[in-house]
């Protein structure tokens, strides 16, 4: 099964998945964005973001049991020594907030890395609290042998911890996320491996457009008829995205050291 997007409840279609066939994963759930904020003087109202298909408004425990089922169905299809990049963020309800650990610390998973994603925009009210402009991306670690997992390789650690660049505006689904996340997250950990590449929230196809620009093999998992068809389209045109891969390659690239340097001179 590869280069494939699958149309059901993302758990259930999970479960008709064999063990161990999986390399790795990117996906960027709804948030369930459960609380509404009103701004009388905006006319602002912050709230759950109308999906087909979906209602992105549960109860908060409904929805981190679900997470929970989700992130380990993944962990069950996933190869030993596989990775999976989960894209979400910090909310706040009532004042206070809800951390995605709260849920990750109960999967099956082992947290090898937080990323923070600095979108350098946000929706916030005025007011309420400082600007939110991050979102946050885990490292997921299937172990094998050790906890502690292959290294990766100088090009790709320096991309650092803290990654920057702007969410996608162009795109109609109502809650993407932008080509470069999951292009990075793919290549710093498969490089030039071959493989398969899964997105149980496929929505509009990024992470799939990001594993064909990368020769690598998908799996993408969505509700939608009308996402999958969005999805396929991009796909179709997959050359209009060839520059955010040359961009990101451009990064990918460690400067010989003077010592490195010096060899070649003697040599």
């Amino acid at each position: 099964m590869k280069d494939v997007i699958l149309i059901g409840d993302c758990l259930n279609v999970l479960k008709t998945i064999d063990d161990n066939i999986i390399d790795m994963g990117v996906t960027s759930p709804p948030y369930n964005k459960c609380s509404k904020l009103k701004s009388k003087s905006k006319g602002l109202i912050l709230g759950p973001i109308k999906y087909k298909d979906f209602n992105d408004n549960l109860p908060e425990n409904i929805y981190q049991e679900q997470q929970i089922k989700v992130l380990n169905e993944l962990y069950r299809v996933i190869k030993p020594g596989g990775s999976f990049f989960y894209n979400h963020k910090v909310r706040h309800v009532k004042g206070e907030i809800i951390h995605p650990i709260e849920w990750l610390r109960k999967t099956n998973w082992t947290l090898r890395q937080e990323i923070i994603w600095n979108r350098k925009a946000c929706t916030e009210v005025k007011g309420y609290r400082f600007y939110q402009v991050d979102e946050r991306i885990y490292w997921l670690y299937k172990p094998i042998n050790s906890n502690i997992g292959e290294r990766l390789l100088g090009k790709h650690a320096k991309m650092t911890s803290v990654w920057e660049f702007p969410p996608d505006r162009k795109n109609p689904h109502p809650a993407p996320f932008p080509i470069v996340l999951p292009l990075r997250c793919i290549l710093s950990f498969m490089d030039e491996k071959n493989g398969i590449v899964i997105d149980p929230y496929s929505g509009s196809g990024s992470t799939l457009i990001a594993s064909k620009l990368l020769n690598k093999n998908y799996i993408g998992i969505d509700l939608t008829e009308d996402y999958k068809q969005m999805s396929l389209e991009r796909l179709n045109n997959i050359q209009n995205y060839n520059h955010i891969l040359e961009n990101e390659l451009l990064l990918h690239v460690v400067k010989k050291s003077y010592k490195d340097r010096k060899k070649e001179k003697l040599s």
